[in-house]
């Protein structure tokens, strides 16, 4: 019966289209919905309700999911057997969003219905889903009526979206709505127009968005029309105007009677005739009044064929429910002639099938290239493997991996490892960055099992490996990349493998769990996950042959055991997802499994035709059978290695069994099929006997290559491109067939690492003709194939031949250890397709779509008058000139305007080359640069960086940086070879339109030169710019080019730097024409380009503004000029002088009044008259061509990349001469960083002061930076931290000037985009964010760190406040300490009074040349005699402690106890009882550098008797004041004692001749020394007294200096292990010297010779006796360094080159007035974090924390308090934040003091001392009030609760009223401020509110000095200063 059923169905498809095979084969056949009974069994009654009781009412029917699942399958099997080929499901709306909210659904709902479709898609059949049917849910009605209701339209979009993404990747098609009326009359609208309109609006908007979405899915869309719905109630409009765009085809609901054929006829034929060129599928098919159907089901079938033909309509389906209601019926009788039929069929096997139905095709026919396009959807991949790339194989609490332990034990290609890698696991930015110029959809990586669990189980979990997941996926989807995530890449925990690995089954419950924890950390982000990642080469190589650790060869059991567990494991996290993700993650769980394809050897031979399928069937059936068919091994793997076992006398080969229920639980397993395919073989039966374990011999077959294939650099692939579709063939076949899509998720072939490594031309065959293949199989073969993913995205580690074979489209450069990635061919050629989609048939057209991107809006710029002399935008010197350097150089956050625009520039003649391709004429720079001795090296720009041949290479690297916009020039000769329209180049045409349309496509706006210098030689040989024609010529040729390429081209400027054109080609003659008449020519020729411009801008204006809407402009170069003496006003009006010479003579006439600046006039015109000239040498405009030039720009465009300092100077008349004309000179401050070119240092503050002097002198027009950047003279460029501080900086100020301002700052853009030609200096400065290899033909460019830098900032859209910057309001624990601190000799003096002994710093600074300028501290402070002032000073600034050192000399003269001197000893006395009195309590340090000097004469602390000594004194101390000191120091800041005194000898005692091993044995002393002095207060003292002893250790906070790089990560840890560790670890950890320091001191020394380390070994007992000998960790610390790796020479003995770092500091921070000491308040909480962690958290005291200044007095230092709040605040940060156990915080220092090498010169004390005046008077600067009122308050009460009670009144200050600019307010540390406002916060940084007006009066009364001027008028000074 249900064959009578096939032909009915049969009948209609046929008959609908002609007997055409395919066609029938395509056509639907439509079942459904659910039957009523079944639909109420699994509560999926929406399915069948009844239209009256859809809507609003209805009660939530409880869906049942465990019986949808094993229900439905058992209904819908049979209706696939009968024909049918899709299946209606009606989605219940009111269901899904119960409250009309897609983000609120209902998730079981939503659970429910993906299994429905997903039961459909088991058995084979189709969905098509309809949205809606009915009325509308009550919650969306209501939603949708009254006058603040959301559009209806909107809302079904929203439900629309969220259904394609909850069920779109299980639908075929879509309807919107059926039963229209039902839908309108629901609609809460009155006017069945406006009910029509809604229901249409609804649909176009789903339709638009479907058709938009980028999507692996597509579907098609219709809409459900009923044929009296047509002629019923159709306006016109809903059907021929509103749908016919927006429906793919049409559904139509008809209803059939018997025998009234006509009526049905006339019917259908109107409505044919309104949807002529539409498809038509009979949605829903009512046959009535037909007795006759029971008896004969084919009459109606026939009658409607016969119908929808006679009108000839396009029909593509039918539906067949009726049909099949009778056949219901009757179906229980048709199974016997089912199994009939089925045994007369016998199946063949789809090994068989496929490869017969390609074994006839011709060479010819199988290697055809297809050219064609991928489905819409279609996702284009790249991959890599965490052990291929990650390195980093210890960093951060990673465990270890079997990778990490093969390669460290030498099984690897020239002992190679994968510890360094790619470096990509510090380099997640390179790769993104990588990843965005390929532009694919998806990547595909893996996690690292031991980088998440370090020991494989989650009992540790490292969390900086899991952070480092997430910013990967982060960053990926913020780039529109979609994370394809593989859990197991082949690097097992090694600590799991010593339990036996995959081998012990109790790894499954390991990966369940590792598995879990990643589903709920990164899956609310991951949407396609892989188990297992080729499986078959985890057993095979790593169990079988032992290639691959584990290194287990045991091929008959191992590895099958290992794949039944992996297969057991793949099931257990498939199903756990299931159960536990899916419904609220909605993603696909899949793995990817590797098969080559296998061809007979001699495809006549059955037997090789057997041995081929047998070969699949052991390479892919082995784990793909299981998942994908039963549950089971395949029969033909089973049957052989039973047939092998039967015939040989033992057991060969042992395949484990699955139980019943493990089948059940492994079947099905995969929601996609991963495929990885690279090769194939030639198989033939085995030749060899099966009874050795072996996997030829087990499976029986053997394995050749055609010699014909092509070899890659690996033995194991051949290129056989024909092998991917048949295997695409074969999976389809045996495995998914139309159920389970197909994803490639590896392909990809191996290179060498010889020969040419970047032109990769074997691989870019390789992925064309394998992509092509699998394209035929999609198109051809009907195989569901999704994805491509290509095999790798580098080069990388490749297992047992380590980086010997090359898999990547990126090379890595592994000699570097910055890991430069450097894109191939490959690359360019994949990101090609993947943009093209395939391969389109035909070069796709010229996009006519309108460009749509940001771009300025032409508005007139208002006429301004001319400028005085000088301009009135000398206010800008007036209100910069006089910052303080901490004001100039604050660092400030924030972001620009959404419509910024960020780009790069380039132009023709220097990147371009093809100098004289196709056609292109000869510029002047062509003519110039071939004469020799013309440019340095002889260079030329004949080939540059070849970007005329590399258009796909250029917009790779744009799209990487993801700028908004790319500037570059057109070359004239380019396009008019001789300069005129007479001789146009189509090939340079056709270039420039490749170009643009490359970067429209990629949404970049092209912003075009028209001239940037390199002119037609043609027209050079006219004269010229000197020649009044080329006005007319520029002008033909501007008009060509804005005719040509203005559709696309909104932003012209016609000359870049008119004003260096004029000067050095006319002027100087250093550049072409090479004119020397630097008086004269300069002028003649700005005069002509002033004209040209203006000819070409009204051009524009007239013919072309009103249709292209574009904006023009010129663009000069612009230095900023600073005057050197800002106080005289001659070189204020110099530096304008210098601005309007400069770029006033091109800006003034344009922006201003159409006529040269008054003060060129004069200034030219006098000195002409002085010369004896008839007239000026400055050519003058007529009134007419005055008011042409006015006005002719719409923005206002600069280059800049420096400064000047500039002062008046009268000149010389003779040579004529622009230059003297300006009467001034330039000089630059030799402290501005230098860079390539003399003249270009980095003076990023003059950024800011020229946008504010444009915007004064120009009335603030809109204004883009054009061209900024910095030249670096270096071969290799990657790692530019130089480039990068300069845009830090110089971008900074640009958003000080937009923000703070209100400069009208609308883009910027970098110079350049990659090295090329620089004009003379040829290819020596390096300027690019690419660094480009000018000794490699195919010039390769590699992204430089700064490129990365620069993506970053865009991405960022400016600097916004780092999270981890802002500043926390808080208070200290409450018995938090705070101190300040000083020293005995910088502050006591006394020298030689009452029987001090010398130390060894008296000798010291009495010997010449050791302390600047010649200072001593004989009496310093002369605290010796000023006790009641010192504690008064204290008392003041509120401190709780006071931390001071006891000088040894002065108690024990000569060092040894042999004589105490009673009179200093009493000194310390009566300082203590002096503090006690005071209630701050004493903190003494035995040791602050001062030995006495008769101790230094027996060799001082090198001596080891010293130990003793040192015992000694400390023991007199106790005695004598430790009944009144509780807390002591025993020595400050060892390092410095050890590495200054006696290393580098910058300090007492001065000694360096021993730099290797003094140091060192220095250091094991006062170690030794400071242990033997714990212990003693510890047993003897510690009872009686209870006080604290400990040590102070001082350290720099060391960061690498690029971040991205392992090797300079290493270098800042190695850094801190040789400082801080150096002292802290014997003490705080283990009584020994930290590993990294044993392991370089001791490998140097053995290199260098000697025959042990030279660092001193401790023995057992000296080890235990130190290790804890702390009661606390006392850390002073100042700064932060960057450092990176510095490699010393072999025979260098030095502490230094053992620590072999190097240290740089960051030009965006703060300087101090000490040379080595930056203000980087981030690196004081990093290294209390880094205390805590690498110490177990000990409790922390700060005992130094401070800043310093140089020059003169200044009372209100600003700095120190910014320095204070800054560094306290990360210090709160620490404790509240971090956890920190620090008790107490002391400040450096109480007063200005000697301050050790340099003498007075550095002062860091809260209180001023006036060296000069011998009473050497105290007096507080404001910072000591700041500091008492942080005491006071304990850290920093939150001003958001109202003013606290222990912040002061804060000085009253009313500042004038801004005017302001472009930003009214301003955003700053959290607060909205005026423009004004912000820049006072930025300079004064909350310091004012620490100077209450009547505390400051009496801190200076209550000292003596009052000040020459008020506080307040000091602070209205500061504030005018802005």
């Amino acid at each position: 019966m249900d064959l009578i059923c096939k032909t009915v169905i049969f009948l209609l498809a046929s008959l609908s289209l002609g007997i055409d095979g395919e066609f029938a084969r395509n056509f639907i056949t439509i079942a459904g919905p659910l039957p009523s009974e079944l639909a109420e069994r699994l509560g999926l009654q929406d399915q069948v309700l009844p239209k009256d009781q859809q809507g609003p009412g209805m009660a939530a029917a409880q869906c049942q999911p465990d019986l949808v699942a094993s229900e439905l399958p058992r209904y819908f099997s049979p209706l696939r057997e009968l024909g049918v080929t899709h299946y209606k499901v009606l989605l219940p709306w009111a269901r899904l969003l119960p409250e009309g909210n897609a983000t609120k659904a209902d998730g079981a709902q939503v659970w429910c219905y993906r299994q429905l479709l997903e039961a459909l898609a088991a058995a084979g059949l189709r969905a098509v889903l309809v949205l809606h049917q009915g009325r509308v849910p009550g919650a969306v009605a209501a939603q949708a009526s009254g006058r603040n209701g959301r559009a209806f339209n909107k809302l079904f979009v929203e439900y629309a979206e969220f259904s394609f993404h909850a069920f779109g990747d299980l639908v075929d098609a879509w309807l919107s709505f059926s039963d229209l009326p039902e839908v309108l009359q629901s609609l809460p609208y009155n006017d069945p127009q406006e009910q029509v309109q809604a229901v249409a609006a609804a649909h176009e908007g789903f339709y638009t968005t479907l058709h938009e979405m980028i999507s692996p899915v597509g579907g098609k869309l219709s809409i459900a029309l009923e044929i009296s719905t047509v002629q019923d109630m159709t306006p016109s409009e809903l059907l021929s105007v509103s749908l016919q765009d927006s429906v793919d085809f049409v559904s139509l609901s008809l209803q059939y009677h018997c025998g009234n054929e006509t009526d049905f006829y006339k019917k259908l034929s109107e409505f044919q005739s309104v949807w002529k060129d539409k498809d038509i599928l009979v949605f829903s098919l009512k046959v009535l009044d037909c007795a006759s159907v029971e008896e004969n089901p084919f009459i109606p079938a026939a009658a409607i064929v016969t119908a929808i033909n006679k009108e000839e309509a396009r029909m593509v389906g039918c539906d067949v429910n009726d049909f099949l209601d009778y056949f219901s019926e009757v179906l229980s009788e048709t199974n016997t002639l089912q199994e009939n039929l089925d045994a007369v069929l016998a199946p063949r096997s789809s090994y068989q099938t496929v490869w017969e139905m390609f074994a006839e095709q011709s060479e010819s026919e199988r290697d055809s290239f297809l050219q064609d396009v991928f489905p819409r959807g279609f996702l284009w991949g790249i991959s890599t493997g965490a052990f291929n790339i990650e390195g980093a194989w210890a960093e951060d609490g990673k465990g270890e991996s079997i990778w990490d332990q093969f390669g460290h034990g030498g099984h690897v290609h020239m002992n190679q490892t994968a510890d360094v890698a790619c470096d990509s696991y510090y380099k997640t930015s390179y790769d993104i960055y990588l990843l965005r110029g390929l532009h694919p959809q998806l990547y595909k990586f893996s996690l690292s099992w031991s980088r998440i669990f370090p020991a494989g189980t989650n009992e540790t979990i490292n969390s900086k490996g899991v952070d480092y997941y997430s910013r990967l996926i982060d960053q990926l989807l913020d780039s529109n990349i979609e994370p394809m995530v593989t859990l197991f890449h082949w690097d097992l925990p090694q600590a799991l493998q010593a339990l036996g690995g995959w081998q012990n089954e109790s790894i499954i419950d390991a990966f369940v769990s590792y598995a879990d924890f990643c589903f709920s950390t990164f899956g609310d982000r991951v949407k396609l996950w892989i188990t297992f990642h080729e499986p078959w080469v985890i057993s095979y190589a790593g169990y079988g042959t032992g290639e691959h650790p584990p290194g287990i060869t045991d091929p008959g059991a191992a590895s099958y055991k290992v794949a039944h567990t992996i297969l057991k494991a793949h099931a257990k996290v498939w199903h756990l997802y299931n159960s536990k993700y899916r419904s609220q993650q909605l993603g696909k769980v899949g793995l990817v499994l590797n098969s080559d394809w296998a061809e007979p050897k001699t495809p006549a031979s059955s037997e090789d035709v057997r041995a081929s399928e047998r070969y699949l069937q052991f390479m892919l059936g082995w784990f793909a059978h299981p998942i994908f068919v039963n549950g089971d091994y395949p029969d033909m793997l089973k049957a052989q290695i039973q047939e092998v076992n039967q015939q040989c006398s033992t057991t060969v080969a042992q395949l484990p069994v699955f139980t019943e229920e493990e089948k059940s639980w492994v079947k099905g397993t995969a929601d996609f099929f991963g495929l990885s395919h690279y090769t194939s073989r030639l198989v033939s039966a085995g030749a060899n006997g099966m009874c050795t374990p072996g996997y030829e011999s087990i499976g029986n077959f053997s394995l050749h290559v055609d010699p014909s294939w092509p070899q890659a650099a690996s033995s194991w692939i051949h290129v056989v491109p024909w092998g991917l579709r048949r295997l695409l063939k074969f999976v389809s076949q045996e495995y998914t067939g139309s159920k389970i899509p197909i994803y490639i998720a590896g392909s990809g072939v191996p290179t060498g690492d010889t020969g040419d490594l970047l032109n990769d031309t074997l691989r870019v065959d390789y992925f064309r003709q394998y992509i092509d293949e699998a394209l035929k199989a999609v198109k051809l073969d009907a195989v569901d194939v999704r994805s491509y993913i290509a095999r790798s995205l580098l080069d990388g580690f490749e297992g047992p031949v380590g980086y010997s074979l090359k898999f990547g489209l990126h090379h890595v450069n592994f000699e570097d250890s910055n890991r430069p990635r450097t894109p191939k061919a490959s690359a360019y050629f994949y990101s090609s397709v993947i943009e093209k989609n395939g391969f389109p048939s035909k070069a796709l057209g010229r996009s006519s779509a309108p460009v749509v991107f940001d771009r300025p809006v032409p508005s007139k710029l208002p006429n301004l008058p001319a400028s005085e002399v000088p301009s009135k935008a000398k206010v800008v010197w007036q209100k910069f000139s006089s910052q303080t350097a901490h004001e100039r150089d604050m660092y400030f956050y924030g972001t620009f305007p959404e419509d910024f625009t960020w780009g790069v520039s380039s132009s023709a003649y220097q990147i371009e080359g093809g100098w004289d391709a196709d056609g292109k004429g000869p510029s002047i720079w062509d003519n110039f640069t071939h004469v020799p001795g013309n440019i340095n090296n002889n260079d030329t720009g004949d080939i540059a960086c070849d970007s005329y041949n590399k258009v796909e290479e250029d917009i790779y690297l744009l799209r990487a940086l993801g700028v908004k916009n790319y500037r570059f020039s057109l070359s004239w000769p380019r396009i008019f070879p001789t300069g005129r329209n007479n001789s146009i180049n189509s090939h340079g045409v056709d270039y420039y339109n490749r170009l643009i349309d490359g970067l429209v496509a990629n949404n970049i706006t092209p912003i075009v030169t028209l001239y940037h210098w390199d002119l037609p030689q043609a027209l050079q040989d006219i004269g010229g710019w000197e020649s009044d024609e080329l006005i007319d010529l520029f002008d033909s040729f501007a008009d060509f080019c804005f005719r040509t390429f203005g559709d696309r081209v909104k932003f012209w400027i016609t000359f870049n730097e008119p004003n260096i054109i004029a000067w050095l080609g006319y002027g100087l003659g250093t550049f072409p024409p090479s004119v020397k008449d630097p008086g004269s020519a300069p002028y003649r020729v700005a005069h002509i380009l002033l004209k040209a411009h203006a000819r070409a801008y009204h051009t524009y204006d007239d013919k072309y503004r009103a249709s292209q809407a574009g904006v023009i402009a010129l663009c000069p170069f612009i230095s900023w000029a600073e005057p050197k003496t800002p106080s005289d006003p001659r070189d204020i009006e110099a530096a304008d002088r210098y601005l309007q010479f400069l770029v006033g003579w091109f800006t003034h006439p344009i922006f201003k009044n159409g006529d040269y600046p008054e003060v060129m006039k004069w200034k030219v015109g006098n000195r002409s008259e002085l010369q004896n000239l008839p007239s000026s040498r400055l050519p003058v405009f007529t009134e007419e061509e005055r008011e042409y030039i006015r006005g002719t720009a719409d923005v206002f465009c600069f280059n800049t990349y420096s400064s000047k300092i500039v002062t008046h100077s009268t000149t010389r008349l003779k040579p004529f001469s622009y230059e003297y004309d300006q009467e001034l000179s330039k000089t630059v401050d030799s402290s501005w960083p230098s860079s390539a070119l003399s003249d270009h240092r980095a003076v990023a503050w003059g950024l800011r002061r020229l946008l504010n002097w444009i915007k004064e002198e120009y009335g603030n027009p809109p204004i883009y930076i054009i061209e900024n950047g910095v030249g670096v003279k270096t071969k290799l460029d990657v790692n530019d931290n130089a480039r990068i501080f300069y845009y830090k900086t110089y971008i900074d100020e640009a958003l000080k000037a937009y923000k703070v301002d209100g400069v009208n700052l609308k883009g910027y853009n970098v110079w350049s985009l990659m090295d090329n030609f620089e004009w003379v200096d040829g290819y020596d400065p390096k300027f690019g964010l690419h660094q480009i290899d000018f000794d490699n033909p195919n010039r390769p460019r590699t992204p430089k760190r700064s490129a990365v830098y620069y993506a970053e900032i865009i991405r960022n859209n400016g600097i916004p406040l780092p999270k981890e910057e802002e500043f926390l309001y808080g208070e200290f624990p409450d018995n938090f300490w705070w101190s300040v601190a000083t020293a005995a000799y910088q502050i006591e003096g006394g020298w030689r009074a009452d029987g001090k002994g010398l130390s060894i710093w008296d000798k010291y600074s009495h010997t010449p040349l050791r302390i600047g300028n010649d200072a001593t501290g004989d009496v310093a402070c002369d605290s010796y005699h000023k006790i009641e002032e010192d504690v008064e000073m204290l008392k003041s600034l509120k401190v709780s402690h006071y931390r001071f050192s006891i000088s040894w000399s002065r108690v024990l003269p000569d060092g040894t106890t042999r004589y105490i001197n009673e009179m200093g000893l009493n000194y310390y006395e009566r300082l203590i009882d002096a503090l006690l009195a005071a209630n701050i309590m004493p903190q003494v340090t035995l040791y602050h550098w001062d030995l006495p000097q008769a101790l230094q004469d027996v060799g001082g602390w090198e001596n080891d008797t010293i130990i003793q000594r040192f015992k000694e004194y400390a023991e007199v101390l106790f005695q004598r004041l430790g009944d009144k000191v509780k807390f002591w120091i025993t020595l400050n800041e060892p390092y410095n004692t050890a590495y200054l005194g006696y290393g580098v000898g910058t300090a007492a005692p001065g000694i360096s001749v021993r730099p290797g091993r003094a140091p060192y044995v220095v250091g094991h002393n006062l170690i030794k020394a400071h242990a033997e002095v714990w212990h003693l207060y510890n047993e003897t003292y510690r009872a009686k007294q209870g006080g604290l002893i400990s040590i102070t250790i001082n350290s720099d906070w060391a960061e690498p200096r690029n971040p991205h790089n392992q090797e300079d990560v290493g270098a800042a840890r190695r850094f801190l292990q040789f400082f801080l560790g150096w002292f802290a670890h014997p003490i705080f950890k283990n009584g020994d010297y930290n590993e990294v320091m044993k392991r370089r001191i001791r490998d140097r020394s053995l290199a260098q010779g000697l025959s042990k380390s030279r660092l001193p070994e401790f023995t057992e007992s000296e080890k235990q006796r130190i290790k804890g000998t702390y009661d606390y960790f006392g850390l002073n610390h100042y700064t932060t360094v960057l450092t990176y790796n510095l490699n010393y020479p072999k025979g260098v003995i030095s502490y230094d080159s053992d620590r072999g770092t190097a240290t740089v500091t960051d030009r965006s921070w703060l300087n101090s007035g000490s040379i080595w000491l930056k203000v980087t308040p981030f690196g004081f909480r990093k290294i209390l974090r880094w205390i805590k962690e690498e110490y177990n958290n000990p409790p922390i005291y700060v005992t130094e924390n401070g800043v310093s200044e140089r020059g003169a007095f200044q009372f209100n230092d600003t700095w120190r308090m910014h320095y204070y709040r800054t560094y306290i605040n990360e210090a709160l940060k620490a404790v509240a934040l971090d956890g920190v156990d620090l008790r107490g915080y002391t400040a450096w220092t109480l007063m200005d003091n000697f301050e050790w090498a340099v003498g007075y010169q550095e002062k860091f004390g809260f209180y001023h001392v006036n060296f000069s005046d011998p009473a050497l008077p105290r007096r507080p600067k404001a910072s000591a009030k700041y500091y008492s009122q942080i005491i006071n308050c304990n850290g920093f009460p939150d001003p958001a609760t109202g003013p606290h009670p222990c912040l002061e009144q804060e000085p009253e200050v009313t500042p004038t009223e801004p005017t302001l600019g472009a930003a009214d307010s301003v955003s700053f540390l959290g607060l909205e401020l005026t423009s004004q406002n912000a820049e006072i916060a930025l300079y004064v940084l909350f310091a004012l509110s620490a100077v209450g007006a009547l505390g400051l009066a009496l801190f200076a009364y209550k000292y003596g000095k009052s000040s020459k001027r008020s506080h307040k008028q000091s602070h209205m000074e500061l504030s005018n200063k802005m």
